[in-house]
């Protein structure tokens, strides 16, 4: 008798998973506070093109530069969440971004879910050696202040 309870509860648990529909099942946008043809839109572009292969469908980039990216984050925050509006920003720019501006159109803390963080990128700090005579970070330093 028990077993017939526990084939007929796995029958009933197959059936509520055999009813959804499968992911994705229309394209993907992912939007980004960068303009066309920077390192964070080819980034973008390259992930849509990776995504788009195994899920059959179609990853779109799209760009929504300006406002020190709280219009693509605020597109982002206000899209169905149901998985096919992802989100390309920097960590930065979403933790500095509630102490720069007093009033945000979304909460930064609970408005998305990270998912994963692909790209590291490394900062350079350069000067033009005929006009800088700083060799060092130090001296740069020393130099602006004087």
């Amino acid at each position: 008798m028990m077993r017939r309870i526990s084939v007929f509860a796995l029958a009933l648990c197959a059936t509520t998973a055999l009813a959804q529909d499968a992911f994705p099942n229309k394209p993907v946008r992912i939007i980004l506070s960068a303009g066309a043809g920077g390192a964070s839109d080819i980034v973008a572009r390259i992930v849509a093109e990776r995504l788009a292969a195994p899920w059959k469908q179609t990853v779109l980039v799209e760009n929504r530069p300006g406002g020190g990216a709280v219009i693509a984050t605020e597109a982002v925050a206000r899209a169905t969440p149901d998985g096919y509006t992802l989100g390309m920003g920097t960590v930065s720019t979403h933790a500095i971004n509630p102490t720069l501006y007093k009033s945000l159109p979304y909460d930064p803390d609970t408005a998305f879910a990270p998912i994963s963080l692909f790209v590291t990128l490394p900062n350079v700090l350069t000067v033009n050696p005929t006009n800088i005579e700083a060799k060092t970070v130090p001296e740069l330093i020393e130099l602006v202040k004087a």
